[in-house]
């Protein structure tokens, strides 16, 4: 406006008619930008139009941004608690053995397994999916009873890892519910047969992403239940890893194997030559195990976990887990009796004696008749 207030000053006879007009019409050209720029810088002392809640949701990452399945998960793609913003920071550095190895076993059959549909627990009944990974469990209080042992145990609730593993909740509501509606329709044990028929709730990508953020979760819990964990051989660091992951809070009832495993004895240059207190040391912590019944229950699951804590296994593989297999014997299975009161077994046995006997004694009846 100051500018066309001083061009007025001067007499349209100084300057051509048409080079006045051109010149008046850019003018008003700039003054009407000027005017809008000014409008829209905010004035030093006032507050933007802004507001601080329109700023953070304008500056967050679109949802359908999602953490990496690589080496690393992206921390600040979700909105998760600081216990499992440490899952997040995981570095593969932080372990002796290969993450990718630990994942490939627990998708093993042997263990695991692999389902990418909501199926019950054999003995709970609760969903599970993936690898074995639960939908419905809270977020739990884990308390750390071992004085000398730093780290504190990492507990959250299936949600939580649902969501720090890059997949929408709203998901998870739906499979869940589904899940309820199939389960009242069918028995646990139908449910099960049906499990390799299911249509797929996830895909195979999403179910790594589960997989992957439990065995972080397990690989910490297995620190905070030995102290010692940083001084294990990578073999002995995955077979614990493994054992939280199939357990969880379970563990703690193993006292025994807690307690040999954080004993100092062994935990020197086992690696390179282990001495005869280092072997009678590990042969105790893998006794412990062989003795429970888990590993009468899941034979070939426990086989493989226990003979991984032989120090020289990576050595010998093979023999470790035959040395083991020879001393694990499986669970005695007892059966009900049925009313008259001979067992199955039994039922079974008789259904199927010689005949040749039969015919004798038979013989041996008509005889006496006689």
């Amino acid at each position: 406006m100051i500018v066309l207030a001083s061009f007025s000053v001067y007499e349209e006879k100084e300057l051509p008619k048409q080079v006045f007009e051109a010149m008046r019409t850019t003018l008003q050209h700039l003054s009407t930008a000027v005017l809008v720029l000014a409008a829209a810088i905010p004035v030093a002392g006032q507050s933007s139009s802004l507001t601080a809640g329109e700023y953070q949701k304008q500056s967050e990452p679109p949802p359908s941004v999602q953490p990496a399945v690589g080496d690393q998960l992206n921390p600040t793609t979700v909105t998760v608690p600081p216990a499992v913003q440490e899952l997040l920071a995981f570095r593969d550095s932080d372990v002796k053995f290969d993450l990718q190895n630990l994942m490939s076993l627990l998708r093993d059959h042997r263990h695991e397994g692999w389902v990418l549909a909501a199926y019950p627990d054999p003995k709970t009944s609760r969903p599970l999916i993936g690898a074995g990974f639960s939908l419905d469990l809270p977020e739990r209080e884990h308390l750390q009873r071992d004085p000398l042992n730093s780290r504190a145990f990492i507990e959250p609730s299936s949600a939580q890892l649902w969501q720090a593993a890059g997949l929408d909740l709203e998901r998870l509501h739906t499979i869940l519910q589904q899940f309820d509606g199939e389960l009242a329709t069918w028995s646990k044990k139908r449910y099960r047969k049906k499990i390799w028929t299911l249509t797929p709730q996830i895909t195979d990508e999403e179910a790594t992403r589960l997989l992957r953020i439990s065995a972080i979760q397990a690989i910490d819990n297995a620190k905070a239940y030995c102290r010692n964990f940083d001084q294990l051989t990578a073999s002995q660091q995955m077979a614990l890893s493994q054992l939280v992951y199939q357990m969880g809070l379970n563990l703690e009832e193993f006292s025994q194997f807690l307690s040999s495993i954080n004993d100092d004895i062994g935990m020197g240059s086992q690696v390179q030559s282990p001495s005869g207190a280092d072997e009678e040391h590990w042969n105790a912590v893998q006794q412990s195990l062989i003795q429970s019944q888990w590993a009468r229950l899941y034979r070939l699951r426990a086989i493989s976990v226990i003979a991984m804590l032989d120090p020289q296994y990576l050595d010998h593989p093979n023999m470790s887990e035959l040395r083991v297999s020879a001393t694990l014997r499986p669970a005695v299975a007892h059966r009900r009796r049925n009313r008259s009161g001979a067992s199955l077994q039994g039922a079974s046995y008789s259904r199927h004696l010689d005949r040749s006997v039969h015919r004798k004694t038979l013989q041996s009846r008509s005889k006496k008749r006689i």
